[in-house]
């Protein structure tokens, strides 16, 4: 995917329309039990505690907002999707469920005490606009936490397919631009956001952990019906195409296989802040 110039509508209506049509079962089976790994480091980092008043942004299933819930605090969880809105009400009974966008809240100033956003932020065609948004819903002094993944060199699991791509010259013209998919992996890049959006006591920090699957099968069944863009890249291949990229991410993981299964490098970076009292 083209990532140099691009249109932020297009690309969020290519989000949007991804996240509404992807195979839900296959996100929650593989990329659910991964993206939970960071969510208490998210909700410590943004003081959530029994009887925070907590928006969780883009809640998918609603998985960070089950655990900010289990915390004792009182969450209201949004998503643009329908149908993971859907499983969030579902697997949350207790939180205020809503669709909504991150790039225009729809909550009035000072609403909660804390904002979080599981892996949101780097499926947005505005994330200044979206940060700013979570400033103005904050109270005086709440706290904002974010992650995005780090970079591919610390994350081989997420750049598998790109890379099996290009190794069997496949990135096809056709896929919407988009925003550099690392962009916040630079600490500068991720703590400036946060700056222009008016917070202080910026801390960035770095995740690192190993997460176990039990097959290729298991980890190609993710990208191929469980997510966005590697399942656009892959859906615009030909069937010979495919068969080659598949060919290239088994050999390319080869290199973590157990006992166990296969046991992947994951490193997340986790961006906290305060708004500061006097606004």
């Amino acid at each position: 995917m083209a990532e140099s110039t691009f249109d932020p509508d297009v690309f969020n209506a290519f989000e949007h329309h991804g996240w509404e049509t992807t195979n839900t079962d296959a996100y929650q089976e593989v990329f659910g039990p991964i993206t939970s790994r960071a969510i208490d480091p998210l909700l410590d980092a943004a003081s959530v505690r029994r009887g925070s008043r907590v928006l969780d942004v883009a809640t998918g299933p609603g998985y960070v907002a089950a655990r900010a819930t289990e915390r004792g605090a009182v969450v209201t969880a949004i998503d643009l999707s329908e149908q993971m809105l859907a499983i969030a009400v579902a697997r949350n009974p207790a939180v205020k469920v809503l669709k909504g966008d991150a790039e225009d809240l729809s909550f009035p100033d000072a609403s909660f005490g804390a904002v979080v956003a599981n892996f949101c932020i780097l499926h947005l065609g505005r994330p200044e606009r979206a940060a700013a948004e979570f400033a103005r819903v904050l109270q005086p002094g709440g706290s904002v936490a974010l992650t995005v993944w780090n970079v591919p060199e610390q994350n081989p699991l997420m750049a598998v397919v790109v890379e099996a791509a290009r190794a069997g010259g496949a990135l096809p013209s056709s896929l919407p631009s988009g925003p550099d998919f690392y962009r916040f992996a630079s600490d500068s890049e991720f703590s400036g956001l946060l700056n222009g959006a008016g917070f202080h006591r910026i801390q960035v920090q770095t995740l690192h952990f190993k997460h176990t699957v039990p097959s290729t099968d298991h980890l190609w069944r993710g990208f191929a019906e469980g997510g966005v863009r590697n399942r656009a890249l892959l859906m615009l291949q030909s069937e010979g195409v495919r068969r080659q990229i598949r060919s290239e991410f088994d050999r390319r993981l080869a290199a973590f296989k157990t006992g166990k299964g296969y046991e992947v490098p994951l490193s997340v970076k986790l961006a906290s802040g305060a708004k500061p009292e006097n606004r």
